[in-house]
């Protein structure tokens, strides 16, 4: 395989981070750093990589309030969101405290990101899907050669993101599901931000949210 991924659960709201290591270069991405700093980079150091970068798929606190945290300890740039998201990074410290989260800066990425765009981890390519409908500034990674997608709360196994929050829309998430991650083939595995790996194919089958029964 040309890229390993190790997910790490994170919080008290069990978010999966994942670490994505290129295996020709050892160079690495950290996906959604939310919290628990000291257990990713253990993750890190077992995997044998060297983080190249942080990307966000979008910007509620249990996804990236230790992205701030880890760009300066590290030395690496942030990537992503969409710039929908602003509003709510700028709002960390306040959201940290609302959650019961080790309180954090809030911070500005290095890039933010578009419909289109493709994020490099080594020599691997990421290709940049913008699902807005959770939050206004989602995005989700493809690595398509591995058919493999970091949908963030988008999608999840037999659910899909919750749009009360503010800047949610459901039918906007809808859409983004069945009109940009679905057409991707039923093939493509995905880690969701919390629980179970699923495939679009299986919820395309059997998710009661966004089936082709429930959207015949």
């Amino acid at each position: 395989m040309p890229i390993q991924c190790t997910v790490v659960p994170v919080t008290a709201y069990q978010q999966n981070c994942s670490i994505i290591k290129c295996d020709a270069t050892g160079k690495a991405a950290i996906v959604d750093p939310g919290g628990d700093v000291d257990r990713i980079l253990a993750a890190v150091e077992k995997m044998g990589a060297v983080v190249e970068k942080i990307i966000l798929t979008h910007g509620h606190v249990d996804h990236c309030a230790a992205s701030g945290v880890l760009r300066e300890q590290l030395g690496v740039p942030i990537e992503g969101p969409h710039r929908g998201d602003d509003f709510l990074i700028s709002k960390l410290p306040e959201m940290c405290q609302m959650s019961g989260f080790p309180s954090v800066d809030a911070f500005v990425p290095d890039r933010w990101l578009e419909e289109g765009d493709s994020v490099s981890v080594g020599e691997q390519e990421l290709k940049v899907f913008f699902c807005p409908g959770h939050t206004p500034g989602h995005v989700v990674f493809l690595a398509q050669d591995q058919k493999v997608a970091w949908v963030g709360d988008v999608l999840f196994q037999g659910s899909i993101g919750r749009t009360a929050f503010p800047g949610g829309n459901h039918q906007q998430l809808i859409s983004s599901i069945r009109d940009k991650l679905f057409p991707l083939g039923d093939d493509i595995t995905f880690i969701s931000g919390h629980g179970p790996t699923s495939t679009f194919g299986q919820e395309r089958k059997t998710n009661p949210f966004v089936s082709d029964s429930a959207h015949g």
